[in-house]
């Protein structure tokens, strides 16, 4: 049953890391942590080749550790879908956050509800193998039918806590876009 709380548990941490990355007017570091830059032959996140930080609430300041990197990082930021052009000034690259239009809003609220599904899919899996897994050890005579019914209910009432849960980050996130 723990096993069970704690994959359910890491789906709503990623789930509240991918809800991070949705701009919602505001300059935040975590809005990059997507973002992967070539770096030597090789994929890094950002925060490895810079120290972001927030001088202004719609702006983002990164402040680049190898200069020949500055290139592969402007590069990654303009392939991303954050809508971000870099300015660079020596060894800073400045992120200036635009307004969001209403269109936009909707379409950021449209891949927050795509990502609550997405999450809300993979708690449904995660009971759907533990029915499966009571279902088995109840065939062999290991567990009794009731203690298979128990479990089974168990597991629906954790499948429904969370994705209460899910459904809460959901609709504070989209009233966080919608109301900027």
């Amino acid at each position: 049953m723990s096993d069970i709380n704690d994959k359910m548990q890491k789906v709503i941490e990623r789930t509240k890391g991918q809800f991070t990355s949705f701009r919602s007017g505001r300059a935040n570091p975590d809005i990059l942590a997507k973002v992967q830059v070539d770096y030597y032959g090789s994929m890094v996140p950002i925060k490895q080749v810079a120290n972001v930080t927030v001088p202004e609430p719609m702006m983002l300041m990164l402040t680049v550790f190898d200069k020949s990197a500055i290139k592969a990082i402007e590069k990654a930021i303009q392939a991303s879908d954050l809508g971000l052009n870099p300015m660079t000034e020596g060894s800073a690259i400045r992120l200036r956050f635009p307004e969001l239009t209403e269109e936009r809003r909707k379409d950021l609220v449209k891949l927050v509800k795509k990502t609550a599904e997405e999450s809300k899919v993979v708690l449904r899996n995660i009971r759907r193998e533990a029915v499966d897994e009571l279902k088995a050890q109840e065939k062999a005579k290991t567990i009794t039918e009731d203690e298979s019914k128990k479990e089974q209910e168990d597991i629906q009432k954790q499948l429904d806590h969370f994705i209460k849960i899910v459904d809460t980050m959901t609709h504070d996130k989209e009233n966080e876009i919608m109301k900027i």
